[in-house]
């Protein structure tokens, strides 16, 4: 009897105990949603996994070329790696692959623990690009001047942080949206240089405009980059339709010459005056006054 009680607590205890030992060997956790962040050629990896004891290594390749890794991303337990600096700015496309590493108190073969590829990326292609800064520089009588600000990217170079005109140089353009206030048609222009001139506009009228970041070569979802805010002319003061000479010469020429006549004019009535009544004078008589022809 007693040895038969024996046996059905060990029975117990074994089912009890099973199941804590299949949880202590479950399998080594899988990087899913293996996916590419990349703004203004800032590009880091991100993926999902569940949390564990587990580290992840990030492995890339460069036009299927050797794997190569980075100090940052080795047995890491974060779920993202920044390859900024290794993808740099070239026309190159990489692949990543994220290996799941055992803890020293896993016994497992590196071949067999997990590991999850991306999909084929190139920051030069796909890299997305932020809104522009502009400013309207010079307003005339039928155009608009725009000045536009090239945004910096995540690249530092030896001297300076690169804007994303370094990197696209002449693939980059910047595309001009605008239209007459009160109107509801849009006109478009691209523009090669950060400076633009708007020409054939209404005089006198104001128009509103944004600019966007624009590489022709690149695929059309990733073509275009976001539209800056939008800045306006007020449309209301003759003078801002005018240049600054064109003010000078129709404004304040005039404005002197009058000055400078009235001034001659108060100086000689006063010269007059004074010498009608000094005693030493000739006597005018008392009709005797200052003309002024």
């Amino acid at each position: 009897m007693e040895l038969l009680l024996l046996l059905w607590s060990f029975s117990l205890w074994s089912s009890w105990a099973w199941p804590a030992s299949s949880l202590t060997d479950s399998e080594p956790p899988k990087a899913e949603n293996v996916h590419w962040v990349s703004l203004d050629f800032k590009t880091i990896l991100r993926w999902s996994a569940p949390a564990s004891n587990y580290t992840f290594t990030v492995l890339f390749s460069e036009e299927d070329d050797d794997w190569n890794t980075i100090d940052e991303c080795i047995q890491i337990s974060d779920t993202e790696c920044d390859l900024t600096h290794e993808l740099l700015h070239k026309d190159r496309t990489f692949t990543a692959d994220v290996q799941t590493e055992g803890s020293m108190n896993n016994d497992y073969d590196l071949e067999e623990l997990p590991h999850t590829y991306s999909d084929p990326f190139n920051p030069y292609k796909h890299s997305e690009l932020s809104a522009v800064a502009f400013s309207i520089q010079k307003v005339a009588e039928r155009s608009v001047t725009l000045n536009i600000s090239d945004p910096l990217t995540g690249i530092h170079g030896p001297t300076k942080q690169l804007s994303i005109r370094d990197v696209l140089k002449k693939d980059l353009k910047y595309k001009v949206s605008y239209y007459k206030a009160g109107s509801t048609g849009k006109r478009d222009l691209i523009v090669d240089s950060n400076m633009a001139q708007i020409p054939n506009l209404d005089p006198g009228q104001s128009y509103c405009f944004m600019v966007a970041a624009f590489v022709p070569g690149r695929s059309k979802s990733v073509q275009q980059g976001a539209w800056s805010p939008q800045t306006c002319t007020s449309g209301s003061s003759i003078l801002e339709e005018l240049d600054m000479r064109t003010v000078f010469q129709a404004v304040f020429i005039p404005l002197v010459l009058l000055i400078v006549l009235v001034t001659v004019l108060v100086i000689y009535c006063r010269f007059c005056r004074r010498k009608h009544k000094t005693p030493d004078s000739p006597s005018q008589g008392p009709a005797a006054h200052c003309t002024v022809v």
